[in-house]
């Protein structure tokens, strides 16, 4: 999957990854799917948001979580 729809701008929404240059971003559409919305609330809440951004936004969210920081300092 690409995430072709996921843009970080410091200009927008202070650097947070966001959907599409939007002023919505992708921690917002996981923590409302998390708290039991449905993909279609969303759609009616946020009439910008298009269906292929949600997949794009929860695909992001888990490769963040996997990522890890690696200090590489000289041994």
């Amino acid at each position: 999957m690409t995430l072709d729809r996921i843009t970080i701008d410091p200009q927008v929404m202070g650097g947070k990854p966001c959907i599409r240059g939007l002023r919505l971003t992708v921690g917002t559409i996981v923590g409302l799917l998390a708290e039991g919305h449905s993909s279609e609330e969303l759609l009616k809440l946020y009439p910008y948001l298009e269906a292929e951004d949600i997949p794009q936004a929860l695909a992001y969210a888990a490769w963040r979580v996997e990522e890890r920081e690696v200090d590489l300092k000289p041994v």
